[in-house]
């Protein structure tokens, strides 16, 4: 059972461990626990949207925990409070994830001003929990200034987590290849900055390649009119190009297009997708637990896998069985 004693004041103090309990609290399936998580998220909302929050993703391998734990130091350094929302993948067959992210970025775990909290991505789109959207508001309510919400991978489910955060960062590796494949899979056109990882040692000159072709590909490729993407190298072991990539963060931030706040329209935009969405999985959630259509849905599902009725038809009759 999940504690629903949560010290707001203590949250907003900025106790790590009141935060990390508010977490498990939003990450709850348990409807008394839901209802708790929304009043919380009530009195603290006032207290959010002081943050930059940044998307960082790239392929299996291309080193976004060694970033993202080079990057949270110099940000600490540089007097931020970090977190870091790690969404860990989850086992299509038994459903756990391993959440290791704190082992991974051990010395950034060890920092006073960091927060890491790993999260099992589930069945959600764009390799990004549920209840990412609640954790970034209780991260900020409890005064951390900079979120970093790291995804499982790419591919295009991707746009979900775009849809989110204030700015999108793609980690590539040297020679990872084929750029016109990425834009096919649209993510360099959801990058507002895109990095390339290990340009160290070997990889110096082929990273440097890899930035003029990328730099190439995104050119073909049609932007907001308030900011041109970048393409920087880095080596996130070496801790070589984090500040620069921190500088450009802090030009997307203080961007505005004919004196508006573009993050602030953004974010607005934001919002009301997320209500659009919360309502679709309310809908859905509703449904399920309809007496007629929990006592009806094995007989059509049945019908569905025998090919004896349209999936369309079956939908349907479980909206007509809903109404009734």
């Amino acid at each position: 059972m999940v504690s629903r004693s949560i010290d707001a004041s203590a949250l907003r103090a900025g106790d790590r461990r009141a935060l990390a309990k508010a977490i498990t609290l939003i990450e709850s399936q348990r409807d008394d626990d839901r209802e708790a998580s929304q009043a919380l998220l009530n009195d603290l909302l006032p207290h959010t949207g002081n943050s930059i929050r940044i998307g960082i993703t790239g392929v299996p391998g291309v080193g976004k925990s060694t970033f993202i734990e080079a990057f949270g130091l110099h940000l600490v350094a540089s007097g931020h409070r970090v977190a870091v929302l790690a969404v860990d993948p989850s086992s299509p067959l038994a459903g756990g994830s391993i959440l290791g992210d704190k082992t991974r970025m051990e010395a950034l775990s060890r920092e006073q001003n960091a927060f890491i909290r790993p999260s099992p991505a589930g069945s959600a789109l764009g390799g990004v929990a549920l209840k990412t959207r609640e954790s970034m508001l209780l991260c900020e309510a409890a005064g951390f200034d900079v979120i970093l919400v790291e995804t499982v991978g790419v591919g295009q489910s991707e746009h979900q987590v775009a849809g989110m955060l204030d700015y999108f960062c793609l980690l590539m590796l040297p020679g990872g290849g084929d750029e016109l494949q990425g834009i096919k899979k649209g993510i360099l056109e959801l990058a507002d900055t895109i990095v390339i990882n290990k340009a160290d040692g070997d990889g110096a000159g082929l990273a440097r390649m890899s930035r003029q072709h990328t730099a190439s590909a995104m050119a073909l490729i049609k932007h907001s009119e308030s900011w041109q993407p970048q393409v920087l190298t880095c080596s996130a072991l070496h801790n070589e190009g984090v500040t620069d990539i921190w500088d450009m963060v802090q030009a997307f931030r203080n961007q505005s297009a004919d004196g508006v706040d573009v993050i602030a329209v953004k974010r607005a935009e934001q919002n009301l997708a997320w209500m659009n969405q919360l309502v679709d999985e309310l809908l859905r959630l509703g449904l399920k637990r309809h007496p007629r259509v929990a006592q009806e849905m094995p007989a059509l599902e049945q019908q569905v896998k025998n090919a004896e009725i349209t999936p369309l038809a079956a939908a349907m009759e479980v909206m007509r069985l809903s109404l009734s």
